[in-house]
């Protein structure tokens, strides 16, 4: 079954390129995605740019109404996400908890919907 894991962290949270433990940080996710794909897990996966390069759509009336930025307020982003195919919900939530961010921010684990097309 598949799944999508959903990134949501606090940017003030995370190492930046200029901070000693970038590096390391990084290996992790390298790690983390390697053992997806050894695993035959992966379906997909990306980072995203910051939530400041956001935009919002909604339509109202017929019109398009564009916004700046994520479409809530708050400290937590999300900033990338992976969509894994696994036996069920434990194994998920066993990918899950492996994220290297999962231990300062969230990860939201939703099952995706396969329709017959």
């Amino acid at each position: 079954m598949k799944y999508m894991l959903l990134l949501a962290s606090d940017p003030a949270d995370e190492p930046t390129p200029t901070d000693a433990t970038f590096g390391p940080y990084m290996a992790e996710w390298e790690a983390y995605t390697q053992a997806l794909v050894e695993a035959g897990a992966m379906v997909a996966g990306e980072a995203l740019q910051g939530a400041e390069t956001a935009s919002t759509v909604k339509v109202r009336d017929g019109k398009r109404i564009v916004t700046d930025g994520p479409f809530i307020e708050s400290k937590e982003v999300i900033g990338g996400f992976y969509v894994i195919d696994v036996a069920d919900l434990d194994a998920a939530l066993g990918w899950a908890a492996r994220i290297p961010n999962a231990h300062f921010g969230t990860v939201e684990v939703r099952p995706v919907m396969e329709f017959d097309v």
